[in-house]
């Protein structure tokens, strides 16, 4: 991966105003991907979206950590059942 499409997680702290424990956490529940490159961690560019969308949660409805976990899990949950109900409508309407 070049250098370029990684964003320092330091860097990402400071502009948001959130602590790495809060970055390393959503690491750690498997929300965002750090990469280690000589002891610093990395952030990639395609992540910043989502990154952004999580820290809201946190900064504005004040959702912890564990929180966001969940709340991002029911989302997900929401897209996917969105998409078979697209489907079945779609399966549907070649029945009418």
């Amino acid at each position: 991966m070049e250098r370029e499409a990684l964003i320092p997680a330091n860097d990402l702290c400071t502009y948001y105003e959130v602590s790495y424990t809060f970055i390393s956490g959503l690491h750690e529940a498997g929300l965002i991907e750090l990469d280690i490159i000589d002891e610093l961690s990395y952030v990639h560019r395609e992540q910043l979206t989502e990154l952004e969308r999580l820290i809201r949660l946190h900064k504005d409805l004040e959702i912890n950590t564990g929180g966001i976990e969940t709340v991002a899990h029911l989302l997900e949950r929401i897209k996917l059942l969105e998409q078979r109900l697209h489907a079945l409508e779609q399966k549907l309407s070649l029945y009418e």
